[in-house]
């Protein structure tokens, strides 16, 4: 009878033994396919042969990137990411002409009127004049256009508690992108030599309104001034 047991012991012993081995073996399987990952590798950019540029991306392939963005109907933080990821896809040439077309823009509208609908409309601060041009340049071409003809066109996106009208995170977009594909710094592969419509040499504005004479903002942007100052 003790035999029989001893016997019993030991091959039920022996059974939760391979039972154990197995077990370990399974969560080592396990833990082997949770921790593989495999992540496809940075394209290889040659940073000693690529000359620096001043080209442009062309207009209709920069706006179509901002019409995109516009139609997935996101918030400004998720669109900041949304641009991101879609200059990604572009060379390294073209993700510096989307950050030189960009500046082109901003070039464009440095201007008194719009300086005073960014003022107005940003509640007496202009601080953000850059911010709130790349914000009217996200907005996409048809706003970007009207705006620059006339800034009182922006009274159709204002939205009821809005408190800011800038878009600090669309200056950053091309310098992420470029860096994110790259590992290099984009305003190392910029020439700006040739490239001279930036922020470097912008014009001297002669401004048609002062903030001492609301008369005079209120001629520039009537619509605005209405709306916002009380």
């Amino acid at each position: 009878m003790k035999n029989s047991a001893t016997f019993l012991f030991l091959s039920l012993f022996n059974v939760l033994g391979v039972f154990a081995q197995n077990n370990v073996k399974d969560k080592e399987v396990v833990k082997t396919v949770v921790v593989v990952k495999e992540t496809a590798p940075l394209q290889v950019f040659d940073s000693i042969t690529f000359e620096k540029s001043a080209e442009m991306l062309p207009e209709d392939q920069y706006w179509a990137i901002i019409e995109k963005s516009k139609e997935a109907n996101l918030t400004q933080a998720y669109q900041e990411i949304f641009i991101t990821n879609e200059l990604e896809k572009l060379t390294p040439k073209e993700i510096i002409g989307f950050r030189l077309r960009t500046d082109k823009l901003l070039f464009d509208t440095y201007k008194s009127n719009l300086w005073c609908a960014a003022y107005i409309m940003n509640s007496g601060t202009d601080g953000g004049f850059d911010y709130f041009r790349c914000w009217i340049i996200a907005q996409g071409k048809d706003v970007f256009d009207k705006a620059v003809a006339n800034p009182d066109s922006l009274d159709d996106l204002v939205q009821e508690g809005k408190e800011s009208y800038e878009f600090e995170g669309f200056w950053f977009v091309a310098m992420n992108a470029f860096m994110n594909k790259t590992d290099h710094e984009i305003y190392d592969y910029i020439d700006y030599d040739t490239f001279v419509t930036n922020d470097e040499h912008y014009p001297l504005i002669t401004f048609n309104w002062s903030v001492d004479e609301p008369k005079s903002m209120e001629k520039v942007c009537p619509i605005l001034f209405k709306k916002f100052i009380k």
